[in-house]
């Protein structure tokens, strides 16, 4: 691919899924770049009734007018061979689309493609790098606009843009921030594009860690680890796919939590305090935990007062225990 850098990018198609990649396409259209086609997953059953329900790139690429492509894999020529028939982009910018891109898809626009992912690499590749950045009590994260090539999320850095994890930042929240960063760095990147990508810098070897997709399993509190472990855990977990755990043989899950400290030795998951106010103390591995919002099966996420209010929470029962199978309380 010859680089020229006298040629404005104008025409950007765009590839992404989630409302992470929709804050980007939105903003692409309203700075009056011409998005001649959209590709996103295909409508997946959502809400009580369980319909097919567009994705958020798809709702906004209709508000638009702009072309929508669905396809349910790219792995084969049939697959996309139609997609590069079609007259090449500038330009395809992909967020959190979710399905691989072969080489034929790559080398379709003008200038290749780009990725906007979530962490800054080469830290955290993969496909949840907002939950382990805030599960690993990493202090900064931030968008890497990279070019793409076959690898994992291994292309050449365009642009890395940081952010701050706060200490009470949960999976919810950082990713409305980077969602917001996502789509002004995308806008800072296009009107030098080609030479940005003739600066590209490889990704150093070292630092390299994997963002692993989240397990079901991962979502069930282990009272063995230490409580600052858990605590990250939960609030890298909230609001997907939220994390568990077993109340009287119920499940339980565990929306917030604070750190608290030593308690006498008692086994892991023994409730040591009960306090309207501050909620249900939880004995871990290694120091203890505050329970300040939790939520019953088929019931509401509630404070730890009002949770309280209907369930009398003993010192001395424990958490966790009985069959731990299918802990989800949707």
């Amino acid at each position: 691919m010859t680089l020229d850098s006298g040629v404005r990018i104008e025409r950007v198609a765009f590839a992404g899924t989630p409302e992470f990649a929709a804050r980007a396409l939105a903003a692409i259209l309203a700075a009056g770049y011409r998005v001649p086609l959209v590709l996103t997953q295909p409508d997946r059953p959502a809400g009580r009734g369980m319909k097919p329900t567009a994705s958020p790139v798809k709702r906004i690429a209709q508000e638009a007018g702009v072309p929508v492509w669905q396809p349910v894999t790219l792995k084969t020529p049939e697959a996309w061979g139609a997609l590069v028939a079609e007259p090449p982009p500038d330009l395809l910018v992909v967020a959190a689309y979710g399905l691989i891109l072969p080489r034929a898809v790559l080398d379709w626009p003008r200038y290749g493609a780009v990725n906007l992912h979530a962490s800054l690499l080469p830290r955290w590749r993969g496909a949840a790098p907002i939950q382990r950045a805030i599960e690993a009590g990493d202090a900064v994260t931030g968008i890497t606009v990279m070019q793409m090539d076959e690898g994992l999320d291994t292309g050449p850095m365009i642009a890395r843009y940081e952010l701050a994890i706060a200490p009470d930042e949960t999976g919810g929240s950082l990713h409305d921030k980077l969602a917001v960063l996502a789509a002004q760095a995308i806008l800072d990147v296009l009107p030098d594009l080609p030479q940005r990508l003739a600066a590209a810098e490889p990704q150093p070897e070292v630092g390299v860690t994997y963002a692993h997709k989240i397990d079901p399993a991962e979502r069930q509190l282990d009272w063995q680890q230490p409580a600052p472990l858990l605590e990250r855990k939960i609030r890298a977990f909230d609001p997907y796919p939220g994390t568990q755990t077993r109340w009287r043989g119920q499940p339980l899950k565990v929306w917030r939590a604070v750190l608290a400290p030593d308690v006498p030795a008692v086994s892991s998951g023994t409730v040591v305090a009960v306090d309207p106010a501050r909620g249900v103390r939880v004995a871990c591995g290694e120091g203890s935990l505050w329970l300040t919002e939790l939520q019953r099966a088929g019931g509401k996420r509630l404070a730890a007062a009002e949770f309280l209010r209907g369930a009398a929470v003993e010192v001395g029962e424990k958490l966790g225990m009985g069959n731990e199978e299918d802990l989800d309380v949707r």
